[in-house]
């Protein structure tokens, strides 16, 4: 063989064995990685995505405490299916079950994910029931304190739709994690029923979101994760069960429609609720890990932690004032929190707070503690944007109130069309541009 033969013979052995390589890495792309005979859709579409995008916060609900009553056994026996509401759309989704204040590990052996078929039920959508893993195993133990992210499964994730996501531990596990809060119904079943598409087996509804503390999508359409941090005014308490009128719900969705519009300056965000109903910025309640934890020891975990998180907004100080707090220890708490954003890049938009003139913890004094917050908020000396939460809901004759038409009627929270007009004051271009260096 001639020495021209040979190096000819040498190309052609390369450019076959690279030709073989190309079809392989397409045949493997384009499968899922795992064996699929079509027994069992939940399975076949358990594989990691392949497609790109950035992962944004679709929804999130941050862990409160242990839930009275569950101390010895969890939820052990029962398939708990939470139901959420998304904010951003999405080709794959990963969920976080949280075990913080569990005294034991907990075990799922089962969990799943599917679109709900209709607003408010417990059935699943035809096609979209999906098995979730966690690190490839479809078991997972979450060590008491801890919490875990599930592999990402492929789903069609819509906006605004609502989300199935189901879990069943056969073992006690002591108390719960939860969110109380949730104004969503939910649903217990009987057994391990994680796969079951039907809402015959969940007979039982209930009112708070167990372990369950995000989901997450691989989304084309945001790029950014907003997260909503504060109290029960952000938590939305007082607002329509089942029906996401939380201002961050509303916000979601004017920041939504305005991309859609086509309108200049307005980012493509997702929108995430990071509220706990009397969170407070100094105080944390009692407990290891102590519940309903302030502000700055969870700011961490609920909004550094969320993924790509390009915004805040900063509503806490109102429970601190309630609770004689002067203000200026509020004033140096909330600049703690801005301090922890501005380290990791992300923008703080504050809110002014609230007015609670009627309430029965209003005084005069407490008030005027509340007056001087706002105004060093409105010096734009505490924030990088100011939204005036005080300004668009007080009554105008009696500015220590709220105008009568966005009282929830307890004279602390707003009702629905409150919480509406909070989310329509915020002005979507502050959500744009750089941490500034200092304020």
């Amino acid at each position: 063989m001639t020495e021209r033969r040979g190096y000819a013979l040498l190309s052609a052995i390369i450019t076959l064995i690279v030709a073989v390589s190309v079809c392989i890495y397409v045949g493997v792309s384009a499968g899922d990685g795992t064996r699929d005979d079509g027994t069992n859709s939940a399975r076949a579409h358990s594989a990691a995505p392949a497609s790109a995008g950035t992962w944004v916060g679709a929804w999130s609900a941050a862990p409160v405490g242990g839930e009275p009553g569950t101390e010895p056994v969890g939820m052990a026996g029962r398939s708990v299916r939470n139901v959420v509401h998304t904010s951003a759309a999405g080709t794959s989704a990963r969920i976080t079950l949280s075990n913080l204040y569990g005294q034991s590990p907990l075990t799922v052996t089962h969990a799943s994910i599917a679109l709900a078929a209709g607003h408010n039920s417990s059935a699943a959508a035809p096609g979209t029931m999906r098995r979730l893993a966690f690190g490839g195993a479809t078991s997972v133990t979450v060590p008491a304190g801890q919490q875990m992210l599930s592999d990402a499964v492929r789903l069609q994730v819509p906006q605004g739709a609502d989300v199935l996501v189901t879990t069943y531990a056969p073992a006690e596990s002591g108390p719960v994690t939860y969110h109380p809060y949730a104004r969503q119904n939910s649903y217990l079943a009987d057994g391990d029923r994680v796969e079951n598409p039907s809402a015959t087996p969940y007979t039982q509804r209930t009112s708070v979101w167990r372990y369950l503390t995000a989901l997450d999508v691989l989304s084309h359409d945001a790029n950014g994760t907003v997260v909503a941090f504060g109290d029960s005014i952000t938590d939305g308490s007082t607002s329509s069960v089942s029906a996401n009128r939380r201002w961050p719900d509303a916000f979601s969705q004017r920041l939504r429609a305005a991309v859609a519009a086509g309108q200049q300056g307005v980012p493509r965000y997702s929108v995430v609720n990071a509220g706990i109903s009397g969170n407070q910025i100094l105080v944390s309640h009692a407990g290891r890990p102590a519940e309903n934890q302030s502000g700055p020891t969870r700011f961490a975990r609920d909004v550094l932690g969320r993924p790509n998180v390009k915004v805040v907004v900063l509503d806490l100080g109102v429970n601190d004032t309630l609770h004689g707090a002067d203000a200026d220890r509020i004033l140096a708490g909330l600049r703690t929190l801005v301090r922890q954003a501005h380290a990791h890049g992300i923008k703080v938009v504050g809110a002014t707070l609230t007015p609670f003139g009627g309430y029965p913890r209003y005084t005069a004094a407490r008030d005027a503690v509340r007056q001087r917050v706002n105004a060093e908020i409105r010096s734009g000396t505490v924030y990088d944007a100011v939204v005036d939460f005080d300004k668009a809901l007080r009554d105008p004759y009696a500015p220590r109130r709220y105008a009568p038409e966005y009282d929830s009627g307890d004279h602390l929270h707003p009702g629905d069309r409150g919480y509406r007009k909070m989310a329509d004051t915020i002005d979507l271009t502050d959500l744009k541009g750089a941490v500034p260096a200092r304020l």
